[in-house]
């Protein structure tokens, strides 16, 4: 029949470190590597450049998602936000097109991050931006920045 089951010897795995209240994996990976954020000069020398659509990669590669440090956030929606106001309305397709499905996502998250702060010329301009890469991402691009807990 049954045996004795009081001993707890036969528990390998500590449950309580995945209780919600204990568990810090953000954390942990914010200690081995803080991200910085783009390379002000290296996107501005781009853009002097004329070089519009690898500036965006550059600014979408390097963007501080994981970072806690409302600053460094800061200071990339500044700068993609000059970097996508510097492209002209038919070259935006062309840029879109170049990117892969991970940047598509960082792009739609700088878009939706952009509109909380209105402009007259900046919402239009977002607006245009936002309806291209609608078009390539679809609507799991949407779904996936707004389910998202790492913001831009």
């Amino acid at each position: 029949m049954a045996t004795n089951t009081s001993s707890s010897a036969f528990r390998k795995i500590d449950v309580d470190q995945y209780n919600e209240d204990n568990y810090r994996e953000d954390e942990q990976a914010e200690l081995q590597s803080p991200p910085v954020g783009p390379d002000e000069s290296e996107v501005t020398q781009l853009l002097n450049q004329g070089n519009n659509i690898e500036a965006l990669k550059v600014v979408l590669r390097n963007a501080p998602l994981a970072s806690k440090n409302q600053v460094v956030k800061d200071n990339a929606l500044n700068l993609t936000l000059k970097v996508l106001m510097s492209f002209k309305s038919s070259q935006i397709d062309e840029a879109v097109n170049t990117l892969d499905t991970e940047l598509i996502d960082i792009l739609m998250k700088y878009i939706y991050r952009g509109f909380e702060y209105p402009s007259e010329k900046g919402s239009g301009q977002l607006l245009l931006w936002h309806e291209k890469v609608y078009a390539v991402g679809g609507v799991g691009s949407i779904v996936r920045v707004l389910t998202e807990s790492k913001r831009a």
